[in-house]
C-alpha cells in the first residue's frame, strides 16, 4: 500500500513557519515582501495551536520596530490577538506602546500640518486617500517626505494602535511596569494633547491609569474612623465610590444604607444585561487638603500623603446616583479592607487634612 498522503491529509504550514519566513523578511529589509509574508501569518492564527500563538506573540513583536510603517499597524493586531491568546503581555507591551506612541505623534503632526494647509475636516481613514493627504501635508521646507509619511500613516493607523494596546494594558503586569517606567505619563499626556475628531482615548486613559494592589487609606471624618484598604481594577471612582459604600457601610463598619447586592456585583465582576441599575452615593469624597474628588475621575487622582493614596469620607451635601456598572467591563474590580485603624491613629491622620470646602467653592 502507498504511504504517500492525499493534498487533503497533508500537513499544513505551521503558524511559526510563517513567523520564521516574516523574520527572515524583516531581517532583509524587504519591504516589498513584508505585506505578503504577513498575510499568512494572520491566515494561520485561527487554526494555530494555542502555544503557538503564545510563543508566536513575543517574537512577532520585536519585529514591530523594523516594520513598514502602514502593515506595521496590522502586525501589532496580530501581535495584540496573541496577547489575548495566551502569549506574555510583558513581553509584548513594549514594542506595542511604543507603536502608540509614535502613531500619536504622526497623527498630531498630520493635524497640525492640516490647519496650516488650509484647515477643513480631517481625512477619514475609511473613506479618504491617505496618497492625497500625504501630497496635501508634505513640504520640502516644513515636512520633509519621510516625516509626512509617518504622520500619514499615525493618522490612518491610530485605531489600530488603540485595539493592540487595549489588549497588552488589559494585564495588571504591563500597567504596572509602563507606569513605573514613565510610559503611561507620556501616552496620557499625549491623549490630552490629541486633537483628532476621529479617535477617543477615554476608554484606553482609563484603563492605562488603572491601579492593581494599590493601597489606599479610608477616613471617615464624621466618626473620626480610618480603615486601610487595597483596591485592583477600578476604572473610575464611580466604581470605587459604589466599593466603598459596599465594604464599610456593608461591612458595618459606617452607619448608612447597603448598596444593592447587584449594583456591587456589577462594580466586581458582573457583566450587564441590558437592564439600567442605578447607584447612589454615600459620601463626598474629599482629598486631605478639602478639595472634592469627582466621581468622573479615575483612583489614580487620588492624592499620595507619606506613600499612600488617601481619601477623606464627609456627608454627601446632596444627592448623587449613577448608572452602576464598570466603565471597562473586561477588567473586574476588588476592594478589601485590610484592617481598622486604631483611634489615635485614624486621629494623627485625620489631623493632618482639612475639611472639605463648601459647595460653592468646590464649583467655582
Amino acid at each position: 500500500m502507498s504511504t504517500e498522503q492525499t493534498p487533503s491529509h497533508r500537513q499544513q504550514p505551521a503558524l511559526l513557519e510563517a513567523v520564521a519566513e516574516l523574520e527572515a523578511v524583516v531581517a532583509a529589509g524587504d519591504d516589498v515582501r513584508f505585506g505578503p509574508a504577513l498575510g499568512p501569518v494572520g491566515g494561520l492564527f485561527g487554526s494555530a495551536a494555542p502555544e503557538e500563538r503564545a510563543a508566536a506573540g513575543p517574537r512577532l513583536a520585536a519585529l514591530l520596530p523594523d516594520a513598514p510603517p502602514f502593515p506595521r499597524s496590522h502586525l501589532a493586531m496580530v501581535v495584540g490577538a496573541c496577547v489575548e491568546h495566551g502569549a506574555d503581555p510583558l513581553a509584548c507591551a513594549g514594542p506595542v506602546l511604543a507603536g502608540l506612541r509614535g502613531a500619536l505623534t504622526g497623527a498630531r503632526v498630520l493635524a497640525r500640518r492640516w490647519a496650516e494647509t488650509g484647515g477643513g475636516p480631517l481625512p477619514d481613514p475609511e473613506e479618504d486617500d491617505p496618497a492625497e493627504a500625504h501630497e496635501r501635508i508634505a513640504d520640502p521646507a516644513l515636512l520633509d517626505e519621510w516625516n509626512a509619511h509617518l504622520a500619514v500613516a499615525g493618522w490612518w493607523t491610530l485605531h489600530l494602535w488603540q485595539q493592540a494596546s487595549w489588549a497588552v494594558y488589559a494585564h495588571a503586569p504591563v500597567r504596572a511596569e509602563a507606569r513605573a517606567a514613565g510610559v503611561t505619563g507620556v501616552l496620557v499626556e499625549l491623549f490630552g494633547r490629541y486633537e483628532g475628531e476621529q479617535h477617543d482615548f477615554k476608554g484606553l486613559t482609563h484603563l492605562a491609569l488603572m491601579l492593581d494592589e494599590e493601597p489606599l487609606l479610608v477616613l471617615d471624618r464624621p466618626t473620626g474612623t480610618g480603615y486601610l484598604l487595597r483596591m485592583s481594577g477600578l476604572s473610575d471612582t464611580f466604581q470605587l465610590h459604589t466599593l466603598l459604600a459596599d465594604v464599610l457601610i456593608g461591612g458595618g463598619h459606617l452607619p448608612g444604607a447597603r448598596q444593592d447586592p447587584e449594583v456591587v456585583a456589577l462594580a466586581r465582576d458582573a457583566f450587564l444585561d441590558g437592564r439600567r441599575l442605578i447607584a447612589s452615593g454615600a459620601f463626598n469624597l474629599v482629598a486631605p487638603d478639602g478639595s472634592w474628588l469627582w466621581n468622573e475621575g479615575t483612583p489614580s487622582d487620588l492624592p499620595v500623603l507619606d506613600g499612600v493614596r488617601t481619601l477623606v469620607l464627609e456627608p454627601l451635601p446632596y444627592e448623587r446616583s449613577w448608572s452602576a456598572g464598570r466603565f471597562i467591563q473586561e477588567v473586574p474590580g476588588d476592594l478589601r479592607l485590610e484592617r481598622v485603624l486604631d483611634p489615635a491613629e485614624a486621629a494623627r491622620w485625620l489631623a493632618r487634612t482639612v475639611p472639605g470646602k463648601s459647595t460653592a467653592e468646590a464649583f467655582r
